[in-house]
């Protein structure tokens, strides 16, 4: 069951790809597909795609699928395999996602993340959510653990900016930093977005 933290994650990643209009979009690391059975059954998202490396949420989220109408699962496809690896039959698409998928990366992966979407995919917009390390104590982790046990890091609000900048800056693209979920005063919320686009969009 999703949190109601989760729900104002999905639905800030859904307001921006409304915003720019995006028709197809990719959800890297897409689970059981909490965000993408959101995503196909809205009508303005006509290209759908959703990579995973676990058997079991693809195997949920196939069957979520099938009790779907024919005319939404059409517009999806389901990709098994890793984040990391280029996709060049994705190249083009709108819109990249991740919700609360980049931690799981090993930190010196994620120059090869970079390259499969920015180089690959090549999207004009990517949207990526992550933990904030600055709410933990709100949530009750201690200070020497993460979240989840997957994570291999959060960062804090200083350090996610650090890193959109730079990954902007690598691939000419504009950028915006937004705290999100449950966003209380001197912490920020539960979780950051980071929103990179071509100059030519209007966020």
């Amino acid at each position: 069951m999703s949190t109601a933290l989760h729900e104002e994650r999905l639905q800030a990643v859904m307001d921006v790809l409304r915003l720019t209009a995006a028709r197809s979009v990719a959800d890297l690391g897409c689970g059981d597909g909490a965000l993408l059975l959101r995503l196909a059954k809205d009508p303005a998202f006509v290209r759908l795609a959703g990579i995973e490396q676990s058997v079991a949420a693809l195997g949920a989220l196939r069957a979520a699928l099938a009790v779907l109408d024919e005319n939404i699962r059409s517009r999806v496809t389901l990709i098994e395999g890793s984040m990391l690896e280029p996709r060049p039959e994705l190249a083009g698409v709108d819109a990249v996602v991740m919700v609360e998928t980049i931690e799981h990366l090993p930190p010196d992966q994620l120059s090869r993340w970079e390259r499969a979407v920015f180089d690959v995919i090549a999207p004009k917009l990517v949207v990526i959510t992550t933990p904030n390390a600055e709410y933990n104590p709100l949530l009750g982790v201690p200070a020497h653990r993460f979240r989840h046990p997957e994570h291999t890091f959060e960062w804090d609000r200083a350090r996610f900016r650090v890193w959109a900048e730079g990954v902007a800056a690598r691939h000419s693209r504009r950028w915006l930093v937004r705290d999100i979920a449950g966003v209380r005063d001197g912490v920020g919320g539960a979780s950051q977005m980071a929103i990179f686009f071509d100059p030519d969009l209007v966020i």
